[in-house]
């Protein structure tokens, strides 16, 4: 069913993968679509092909599906990582025409109709580029290496194991300007990730930190929230806008709009008015860019390194070829806006993809994307949340239980639903969270801080 064409030299090798990875050495007798990425998009377009008439060849560089908006949680010892993730072969398993490949894909060879990847190239009659993105520090490198990030389990395990690791060392800090420095939370971007994540950081101080560590003043803990516009929540309307703030500031949040960063160092975050701020953890939600795959292409790119597409979803000069998601860049959203990188975008353009490559196989047009939006929302800590869907707007706790419904239901797999629901669960009533664990720290993690004291 799935055939990879590779170098002759690299034949044999090639075999080993087909047995490793279960696709058979055979010639295909229906038409071959791979999707490169397991995100929203990727695994949309997989379930709108399920039951057509070609093969399915899932492309990831891991072996799970992760629901990235519950992530936060996961950095801020709210959730187990395992609870957001789900294997990709189990999502697949149902559809009799689709496998999985686990590889790292490096570009793609047009003129071949290949898929370049670390196990070998594979072939392709129709192409799905769904590799997401990744976070955009705007190509500033000391943005990049003395900020914390939060694109994937790596980086919010690495993010919670710091967090953690601030509280113990203030725990037995005598000097006060380093404690205090330890207990800074920073947040740079006043999107939807940055305020939902100032929240959370808010609660896990209050609620919970100041039990674990009675020795030390939680009011100390500073929360700040940096952004460079005079507004959070831009995407959202300006009465949810205001509310947000609001409820922010009144938690205890420090919300600094109009503050353009500069640059950053070790433990310090620098402004362009000439101002600094001294923070032990300095977390980056200013922006997302699309993944490197995007730029290895070598085709016309738009703002953010997104793949400028037709409006059936196409590559220019590839009919064969699809790009959705944050990877892609198509204006329609509003006039001269692009469609925003957000899930729901990346799982109708999925869908979209997939009908129009069944309209290819019958040879029938195919359409262009039009988006239906369904709202917008964003939660802001404890039975507090902004939500804007089909002309309804609301604050507070009703909109709080809306974005509990939706991520709830959102999620892949019965067990993550009933595992996410049951750690909500526990925390809304014992204001506890159970997932405060230091773990994973590996050699090039420890090198890291021994770095950073060096230079500090």
């Amino acid at each position: 069913m799935i055939e990879t064409r590779i170098e002759p030299q690299s034949v044999e090798k090639a075999r080993d993968t087909y047995k490793q990875n279960g696709i058979p050495d055979s010639s295909r007798a229906r038409p071959r679509v791979v999707i490169v990425g397991a995100g929203f998009g990727g695994l949309a377009a997989a379930r709108e092909l399920a039951h057509a008439d070609v093969d399915v060849l899932l492309i990831n560089r891991t072996n799970y599906h992760g629901f990235w908006p519950l992530l936060y949680q996961v950095a801020t010892a709210g959730l187990e990582p395992e609870s957001i993730a789900y294997p990709v072969r189990a999502i697949l398993r149902r559809y009799r025409n689709a496998n999985f490949l686990l590889a790292e894909v490096s570009g793609v060879d047009f003129e071949r109709r290949s898929v370049l990847t670390d196990v070998g190239s594979v072939s392709y009659d129709y192409l799905v580029l769904a590799a997401g993105s990744t976070t955009n520090f705007f190509g500033n490198e000391r943005f990049e290496r003395y900020t914390l990030g939060m694109k994937d389990l790596d980086e919010a395990q690495r993010l919670r194991n710091h967090i953690l690791h601030c509280f113990e060392r203030a725990a037995s800090e005598r000097d006060p300007a380093h404690r205090a420095a330890l207990l800074t939370f920073v947040v740079v971007g006043g999107g939807p990730t940055g305020v939902e994540l100032a929240g959370s950081f808010i609660e896990l101080i209050r609620h919970v930190m100041r039990k674990d560590y009675p020795m030390l003043d939680v009011h100390q803990a500073h929360v700040a929230l940096i952004e460079a516009t005079d507004r959070v929540l831009a995407t959202f309307p300006e009465s949810l806008q205001r509310a947000a703030l609001d409820r922010l500031r009144r938690v205890g949040v420090d919300v600094r709009l109009n503050a353009p960063v500069a640059d950053a160092r070790p433990g310090v975050l620098a402004f362009k008015d000439g101002s600094e701020l001294a923070a032990e953890t300095i977390v980056w939600a200013a922006g997302v860019r699309a993944s490197p795959l995007a730029e290895a292409l070598g085709v016309t790119l738009g703002r953010g390194a997104r793949v400028k597409i037709e409006p059936t979803l196409t590559l220019p000069g590839h009919s064969d070829v699809f790009v959705v998601g944050d990877m892609a860049y198509l204006e329609g959203y509003r006039p001269g806006v692009p469609y925003p990188m957000v899930a729901p975008v990346a799982i109708q353009m999925g869908e979209q993809a997939a009908r129009n490559i069944i309209a290819r196989t019958r040879r029938n047009p195919m359409k262009p994307f039009r988006y239906f939006d369904k709202g917008q929302m964003a939660t802001i800590g404890r039975s507090a949340a902004v939500l804007d869907s089909f002309g309804i707007r609301l604050t507070g706790w009703p909109a709080w239980v809306g974005w509990l419904f939706v991520h709830l239901m959102e999620l892949v797999g019965f067990r993550n639903r009933a595992l996410v629901l049951l750690n909500w669960a526990y925390s809304y009533f014992t204001y506890d969270r159970g997932v405060r664990l230091i773990f994973g720290i590996g050699a090039e993690e420890r090198l890291k801080v021994e770095r950073l004291k060096v230079e500090r």
